[in-house]
């Protein structure tokens, strides 16, 4: 399946309660306060507190109330509310009231344009990304891609699974940056893994192919562009399925969810990201595991596990993704992504790129399958 958005959670409502509580809370005191001591001015800043939150018509209708109860508060003091001394507190209302209507035009055309910009952002990232097919012989496949609520700038999150002579090859990765300089970082890295992947017989070869063009677009750009790096996951898995070999360069490893465990793949040897080849040893470890019949493989971006909670606590996918799910791909990524977004209140600080593959199942899979059995190859080549 393509890249759909989840829609997060539905957002709290309680601001909208908000102007009869304070037109309320108002009259109360009003009505508490000694003889002699107003403050129902106070009711003047009521729209004016509004207006980022309500409609236009909300916001006026929210002064009105407000001038309401203004009028009817003297009343029940038992004095006339149109006296010399209310001709200020009156004009106030009026400018305030107006005031409000002009902020809340302001905010609600500045936020128009920031979600058509993000539109458009999301819009040329689903374009850049390819749409992998629903299935690659026995796998099953699914993806996501979620754009982060808190700007409009394209980011370099990308996915890609091609099927080769030489098994599944499918590549999940993160550019350093937003912007045009990550999406063409993007749209090179999408070229050459694809070149790759049907030329190359060996995994490593087709790092090392990655290697070389970040660093070529490194040499070229200039400033921050010169300085740009990439963490990666990129994983060959053989043709039925059982046997997955990974190289991890910088990247939150990939879980493999099998009988309601989450196992975290991570690699026997901590990697630099593409473009720190210079930085780092010569060889390129490859992770090899045994897979299980009828597992899912999540591979994610770390805007996932960079999601934070309203105490700043970062969000772990591994607890959620630990219990009975079904072994379906488009499910486990619907869980998870409802389940993030309920963890960081709908809202999301950074972009998101998913990918999960089905793995054929067994009829007779059940509980006493063995678990994946994790080995560590390396590849002594010389570096980039």
């Amino acid at each position: 399946m393509g890249p759909t958005r989840a829609s997060p959670p539905r957002e709290r409502r309680w601001f909208r309660w908000l102007p009869a509580a304070l037109i309320l809370g108002v009259f109360i005191l009003d009505l508490l306060a000694p003889r002699g001591v107003r403050v129902f001015i106070l009711l003047a800043a009521t729209p004016v507190l509004v207006a980022p939150w309500l409609s236009l018509a909300g916001t006026i209708a929210t002064g009105g109330a407000a001038l309401l109860a203004a009028v009817v508060l003297p009343l029940v003091r038992g004095r006339t509310p149109f006296g010399i001394d209310d001709v200020f507190p009156f004009s106030t209302f009026v400018t305030l009231t107006i005031l409000a209507a002009g902020v809340n035009r302001l905010l609600t055309r500045e936020r128009q344009q920031l979600r058509t910009a993000r539109e458009v952002a999301e819009a040329v990232q689903r374009a850049v990304l390819p749409s992998p097919p629903e299935r690659i012989g026995p796998l099953a496949v699914a993806t996501r891609y979620e754009a982060a609520a808190r700007e409009a700038a394209i980011g370099g999150d990308l996915y890609a699974i091609h099927s080769t002579p030489y098994g599944i090859r499918l590549m999940i990765a993160d550019v350093l940056g937003k912007g045009l300089g990550a999406v063409q970082t993007v749209n090179a890295l999408l070229g050459t893994f694809h070149e790759a992947t049907l030329r190359t017989p060996d995994l490593p070869g087709v790092v090392r192919c990655l290697e070389e063009r970040v660093q070529e677009a490194n040499a070229a750009g200039s400033g921050g562009e010169a300085e740009r790096f990439v963490t990666a996951v990129i994983a060959e898995l053989s043709a039925d399925g059982s046997t997955l070999h990974v190289v991890n360069r910088g990247h939150p490893a990939p879980l493999l969810l099998h009988h309601g465990r989450a196992r975290p793949l991570e690699p026997g040897v901590h990697s630099l990201p593409l473009g720190l080849a210079d930085l780092g040893g010569p060889d390129i470890p490859v992770d090899r595991y045994v897979l299980p019949e009828g597992a899912v493989l999540v591979l994610f971006t770390d805007g996932v596990v960079e999601a934070r909670d309203h105490r700043g606590v970062f969000y772990d996918p591994v607890p959620w993704l630990s219990r009975p799910l079904p072994p379906d791909p488009d499910h486990v990524l619907d869980a998870l992504l409802a389940d993030l977004y309920r963890y960081a209140a709908g809202r999301l600080d950074d972009d998101i790129a998913l990918l999960a593959i089905g793995l054929p199942r067994d009829a007779n899979d059940g509980p006493g399958k063995a678990p994946a059995v994790h080995r560590r190859e390396a590849d002594d080549s010389r570096r980039v």
